[in-house]
């Protein structure tokens, strides 16, 4: 294994297994730390945390877990993989864990901290529309603050000026490598970082508003063992290997696929606003709905989720009865649909009654049983939204690890779980499909692209086709 990654949430962790898979690398994500070795043939191990919005020594401990593992497995670089939209709180933990990280990094590499380089960070990822342009993120053509991320219900960003966001969460310094640099290529970006933490400013923000400009920060951070940011930043990793020789030149989706045509169940947490109208574009077309109110969840939780499951079970949608049946329209017509997206002034009314780690804690068990339940009673498919629902659903299913499979959309893979027991948690013989999505991802008919794209087959690199019963 030659590339780790330590994401801090399940949606996000995927789009950086996206991101190198699509690069030609060999990748496995897999569900907190494992306990033992790697299966061997991985190149890029991602480890799936669920740190974003915890507390900060939490993440730093569960960070260097992960970090202790991936350098077991022989990495040698590693990138915290963060939200493109960098979301935290001023004294959220993305500042702790970078500096946690640099310095066990140092301590493990046998190097001072000046001989560790500086640790670029970069969310950026414009082919999903985050930019980062004087030290700015936009997300399409507004700043972060003017985007629907500003009223996020955990994780509010109301200053787009990542070097002084991430300056509230460090003691470190924080620099920054303009576009102007960026633009004149890897060598002056690798200048340009060295001086800033020459400066004592290790941790440098770095702008990014095309593809070629992260594979050219990939490239200037090649022998640098820490990296920061979106799945963005390691566009170049992967040929950074194939430079020195450490993996072959390999396409994207080199590998067989094989999908499911089986029941199928979307479940939607996220309060984003395209998660929003992917919502109410699946209705729109169609398919079953139900919405579940935190308000239901949080005074009676079981009866939510028995509530759910008799609505999934009413309305079987797709696949019902066999492995044959309908194909994207007929998926966008029936897949049931459970959701608690709301408006986030909804979800803040529910947070000032009742509060937001007891709201929070209790969608996400919701959703971790229901898709127990769901999974127990016979679905193969689900479609999750929103980085908290997704991470509360493979953790509720105790799943270890993810396979990568086709992209679904910019950031979002196919994903295959193996050896899922019969009451939906890990040690049975069956596999289990899934798109793990974060909440703004992804177009208005997101839900039965995912549906589509889980049931085909890839019988090599090249052209998906659809698997027949």
């Amino acid at each position: 294994m030659h590339l780790g990654i330590i994401g801090d949430d399940f949606t996000g962790s995927s789009d950086a297994a996206n991101t190198l898979a699509r690069g030609g690398l060999r990748v496995v994500q897999y569900a907190g730390v494992p306990s033992g070795p790697a299966e061997r043939g991985v190149e890029a191990g991602v480890v799936a945390l669920k740190s974003r919005t915890i507390a900060a020594s939490e993440a730093v401990a569960l960070s260097l877990g992960a970090l202790d593992w991936l350098l077991a497995q022989g990495c040698r670089q590693i990138l915290f993989k963060v939200c493109s939209t960098f979301d935290s709180t001023r004294s959220g933990n993305i500042g702790p864990v970078a500096e946690a990280l640099r310095a066990a990094l140092a301590a493990r590499l046998g190097a001072g901290a000046a001989a560790m380089g500086p640790v670029l960070v970069c969310p950026a990822f414009p082919r999903a529309g985050r930019s980062l342009y004087q030290g700015h993120l936009f997300v399409a053509d507004a700043l972060l603050s003017e985007s629907g991320m500003r009223d996020h219900p955990l994780t509010p960003m109301r200053d787009p000026d990542i070097r002084r966001w991430l300056g509230y969460q460090t003691q470190l310094g924080v620099g920054h490598v303009a576009a102007s640099t960026v633009f004149a290529g890897a060598d002056a970006i690798r200048e340009g970082a060295l001086a800033e933490a020459a400066a004592n400013r290790p941790l440098v923000v770095v702008d990014a508003i095309r593809d070629e400009d992260l594979h050219a920060i990939g490239q200037a951070a090649a022998d640098w063992p820490l990296l920061v940011g979106g799945s963005g930043i390691a566009l170049g990793l992967p040929e950074n290997l194939r430079r020195e020789g450490l993996v072959p030149v390999r396409g994207p989706d080199a590998d067989a696929w094989a999908g499911s045509r089986g029941r199928a169940a979307i479940l939607s947490g996220s309060c984003s606003v395209m998660t929003r109208a992917q919502v109410r574009r699946h209705l729109a077309d169609g398919a079953p709905g139900l919405e579940v109110s935190a308000d239901e969840i949080v005074a009676d939780g079981a009866g939510a989720v028995g509530r759910a499951l008799r609505f999934v079970d009413d309305h079987p949608g797709p696949g019902e009865g066999g492995e044959g049946g309908n194909g994207a329209g007929g998926a966008a017509a029936g897949a049931p649909l459970v959701y608690t997206s709301a408006d986030p002034s909804v979800v803040r009314e529910a947070q000032a009654r009742f509060g937001q780690e007891r709201v929070a804690g209790a969608v996400e068990g919701f959703f971790a049983e229901l898709a127990r339940r769901l999974v127990a009673g016979g679905v193969t498919r689900l479609v999750t939204a929103g980085g908290e629902t997704s991470g509360a659903v493979v953790e509720g299913l105790g799943l270890a690890s993810l396979a990568i499979g086709p992209e679904i959309a910019a950031g979002v893979p196919a994903v295959r779980a193996d050896g899922v027991g019969e009451a939906g948690g890990a040690g049975g013989g069956r596999p289990l499909w899934l798109a793990l999505k974060s909440g703004n991802f992804g177009d208005e008919r997101f839900f039965a692209q995912a549906l589509d794209v889980l049931g085909q087959t890839v019988p090599e690199a090249g052209r998906p086709e659809a698997r027949r019963p």
